[in-house]
């Protein structure tokens, strides 16, 4: 994979910027040692790996706006960072580049229960935003699988969803306001803790904008109310495109699932053995899971049932108490950690129509045929977002590369069917040059006019999200500009 060659005047003048940035962080918020900034390399797309500059560890909005500032100055690319539990390589550093991880600005700010929302530093993670409000019984509701790890910071960037997306939809559903830092340090407050608040309308640009518009340093979220109750059921069948069809009549049913969730042989077996869930040994699983009154609950699960049963399924076991609904859900969410025991592999986002998922589920299985790579899948059926899991070796010479044709081929058929490249995990280094695939040149050049506007010498998070040969133009025009 082609990345920009580093600046070496940047390079040489490592020592000089180290100087400035230590001036205005804590001793303990720099990092320059080479060995201790190869912690930072990469992220969980751990295929590619480049050692930054340096790396800065702010704690406070003030601290990441004299960070930008000075690297705005000497013309230094920053990689904004959260957890680092990006798929795509959105956190993928440059090696002339400062990554700036906000892991430390973990802060609940306040918290409103009157007005449903609360206001935390982006450095926390997604699962304990929920933790800081369950004693009032409510929740933040985006849930991505990596929820115990993840920053919001990366959340907003990648308008990460989760398995409960289908009925709460993804992070800009959910985010009301955030403090952003510009590139030249500038801070801006975008939208407010309430519907429509005052100014332009700019939080849609910022919510999944990976990184090149600005540093989310606070970000204020709507939290809801915990529901009665939930309860999942779960049907095996014996085929991948019997569970596709599935899925297609529940939504036209008209019932609304907080989750539809879609696991295949191999990732079942995966599972099984890892998590040890119970999970019978068939083709293709689903987990359906409904939440509300006793009565709702019961009304919604009866329907499911019989759509259900339609479809011969070869297993159907609705959870009685707490403790099965636990181990229905413990496989699905030990899939990555199960499929990681055993192969090397690629995890992709495609979104596609619902309706269409029993022949990209076929198209998928043959295209695994024709590259000799095993698939297994996992997704949010519910709302088409689709993780098909490509299996490789990464020790085995052409593998990597072919297992990344794979998957071009598999987004572009994602794209041509009518859905897009990406529905959680984001564009970053994977996508980028695809993106002309589902995008006019035009339609491009309308984006790359917003990042001018946001940060005029394209300095943020460089390499990701558009095609390299247009960003690198775009970026030497930038800086020989100023």
């Amino acid at each position: 994979m082609e990345m920009p060659s580093p600046n070496p005047a940047i390079l040489a003048r490592k020592a000089e910027l180290a100087a400035r940035l230590s001036a205005v962080l804590p001793a303990d918020a720099l990092i320059q040692d080479e060995v201790e900034t190869r912690a930072y390399e990469c992220d969980a797309l751990t295929a590619y790996r480049c050692p930054p500059l340096l790396v800065v560890l702010p704690r406070t909005t003030q601290q990441v706006s004299e960070v930008l500032r000075i690297c705005h100055q000497e013309g230094v690319p920053v990689v904004p960072r959260g957890a680092g539990t990006s798929l795509a390589g959105g956190a993928l550093p440059t090696a002339d580049s400062v990554v700036l991880g906000v892991a430390r600005m973990n802060a609940v700010l306040e918290t409103d229960y009157d007005n449903r929302v609360i206001r935390v530093q982006t450095g926390r993670t997604n699962l304990s935003v929920s933790g800081a409000v369950e004693e009032e019984d409510f929740f933040y509701a985006p849930d991505p699988s990596s929820q115990l790890a993840c920053a919001i910071a990366g959340n907003i960037a990648m308008n990460s969803g989760g398995a409960h997306c289908l009925k709460y939809g993804v992070t800009t559903n959910n985010l009301m306001a955030v403090t952003l830092v510009m590139m030249d340090g500038t801070v801006v407050e975008i939208g407010g803790a309430y519907l429509d608040a005052g100014g332009l309308d700019l939080l849609g640009v910022i919510c999944g904008s990976e990184g090149q518009l600005g540093v989310v340093t606070e970000a204020t979220l709507r939290i809801l109310r915990k529901p009665e109750g939930a309860r999942p059921i779960l049907i095996g069948y014996d085929s991948n495109q019997v569970a596709g069809a599935c899925v297609g009549d529940i939504i036209k049913a008209g019932v609304l699932p907080v989750a539809i969730e879609f696991m295949d042989r191999p990732c079942i077996e995966a599972c099984e053995a890892f998590a040890k869930a119970g999970y019978p040994m068939c083709e293709a699983l689903l987990i359906v899971e409904v939440e509300g009154s006793p009565d709702e609950i019961d009304h919604q699960l009866k329907l499911i049932t019989e759509i259900a049963r339609s479809h011969n399924p070869v297993e159907l076991r609705e959870a009685r108490d707490a403790e099965e609904a636990g181990r229905i859900w413990l496989g699905r969410k030990s899939a990555f950690g199960a499929m990681g025991q055993i192969n090397d592999y690629m995890c992709l986002d495609g979104t596609i129509p619902v309706t269409e998922l029993p022949m990209v589920l076929r198209r998928i299985g043959e295209m695994s045929k024709q590259y000799g790579l095993d698939v297994a899948n996992v997704f949010h059926a519910g709302d088409g977002n689709m993780h098909p899991l490509i299996l490789f070796d990464a020790n085995k010479p052409g593998d990597l590369e072919l297992c990344e044709e794979f998957g071009a081929e598999i987004l572009k058929l994602c794209v041509e069917v009518g859905g897009c490249l990406t529905g959680e995990h984001g564009v970053g280094v994977e996508k980028r040059d695809l993106m002309l695939h589902q995008y006019t040149p035009e339609d491009l050049e309308a984006q790359l006019k917003v990042k001018d506007v946001f940060d005029p010498q394209w300095l943020l998070n460089p390499a990701k999200v558009f095609p390299l040969k247009v960003t690198e133009a775009r970026r030497v025009g930038g800086v020989a500009a100023q």
